[in-house]
């Protein structure tokens, strides 16, 4: 009885995080966030957790420790990865030397699908030239506008140069599934027509004999009467 009660008691709080992908997490160092709010996190322990909204699943919110404090709401977008792993994974971009690393991707343990951050355009230009590669952004100015505002915000992805390109360049699509052609089906063999043989004969034979046949009995016949006569 006692384990069932300690069972019920875990239950919502495991499908709780599972549905929101609560994750602790502790930085040994100042990192970067994109997002409405705080851009500049000090080395701490953070929870992560996804937006709870059925209409939007790729918002996340960045609490303080005991999550009395929602410090950022960060827009992200699908990205797709080859293999999972048991444990949080989070990525970061290549920074100059004293700088704060720059999140880039947060991935939930156990699944093919993370987050992959969006900054805002000027900022994600400065970033791309740091790094050399494309970086998600959004005209929209994150640092002023309503979260709710996140749900339609553009995303596109800034190359070093500053030129627009498509975000394939950045995130992973899910890999096209695999589309096994149906056998074709065996052919009907076509019917074999067999030859009927020639008739060689007529059955004016056949007749004859069984004229013979009758002849031969009446003749028999009429031998036996005149014996017994």
């Amino acid at each position: 009885m006692c384990l069932t009660v300690l069972c019920l008691l875990a239950a919502p709080k495991a499908k709780a995080d599972e549905w929101n992908h609560k994750t602790v997490i502790t930085f040994s160092g100042p990192v970067e966030v994109p997002g409405v709010g705080q851009h500049l996190l000090p080395a701490g322990t953070y929870v992560f957790k996804l937006l709870d909204s059925n209409s939007d699943r790729h918002i996340v919110q960045i609490f303080n420790q005991d999550e009395t404090q929602l410090l950022t709401t960060i827009l992200a977008i699908p990205n797709y990865r080859l293999k999972t792993t048991d444990k949080t994974v989070i990525t970061f971009r290549e920074r100059p030397v004293g700088e704060p690393e720059s999140v880039k991707a947060w991935f939930y343990p156990g699944h093919e699908w993370g987050e992959h951050f969006v900054y805002e355009r000027s900022r994600a230009i400065e970033l791309a030239k740091e790094t050399n590669e494309a970086v998600l952004s959004t005209p929209v100015a994150l640092a002023s506008v309503p979260v709710e505002a996140l749900n339609t915000a553009p995303v596109e992805a800034v190359t070093p140069a500053g030129e627009t390109v498509d975000t394939a360049q950045v995130v992973q699509a899910s890999p096209a599934p695999v589309v096994v052609a149906a056998a074709a089906p065996a052919a009907t063999p076509a019917p074999v027509e067999v030859a009927s043989l020639p008739e060689t004969a007529s059955d004016l034979g056949l007749i004859g004999l069984c004229g013979m046949m009758f002849l031969s009995a009446g003749f028999l016949l009429s031998v036996l009467l005149k014996k017994s006569v």
